[in-house]
């Protein structure tokens, strides 16, 4: 199967840009309920995943954490514990489900390592359960016959 089938792309899902401060990144988190938030560069390349638990080890080590000081912390100065992995456009299914064990999403990129949407656990989860219940359904009506 084609991972472009579970692609949500870039244009539908939300990201930051690396150069973004932390207040931005606390602001969309927090407006959109996310805990997870994918980081581009200027160019549109991947970079990295921004999560809640980064931005808590940022305020727990700097002590006087306040939102203008917010103002002038770079993404790309904050050490990510866990970042999400990306693939290329080309992975296998295989590979897309052993990431999603450990993360919600897992970002794609192109040949040129241009960011260009997410492949969310959730809609694969869906599309396997589909699954599963059709062949069980197909079965059931092999045995009335």
């Amino acid at each position: 199967m084609n991972v472009l089938y579970f692609l949500t792309p870039k244009s539908e899902i939300y990201y930051l840009d690396n150069d973004s401060t932390l207040r931005q990144a606390l602001e969309k988190m927090d407006y959109h309920k996310f805990t997870v938030i994918p980081l581009i560069d200027q160019d549109g390349r991947y970079v990295s995943t921004i999560s809640e638990g980064d931005i808590l080890r940022v305020i727990k080590n700097r002590c006087s954490f306040n939102l203008s000081m917010a103002e002038s912390i770079r993404l790309s100065d904050i050490e990510r514990y866990r970042p999400y992995r990306c693939l290329k456009v080309t992975a296998s299914m295989k590979e897309i489900i052993e990431l999603l064990m450990n993360q919600n999403f897992v970002p794609l990129v192109d040949d040129r390592d241009i960011f260009i949407g997410i492949v969310k656990r959730k809609n694969v989860i869906e599309y396997y359960y589909r699954q599963l219940l059709k062949a069980k359904e197909e079965k059931q009506y092999d045995k009335n016959l």
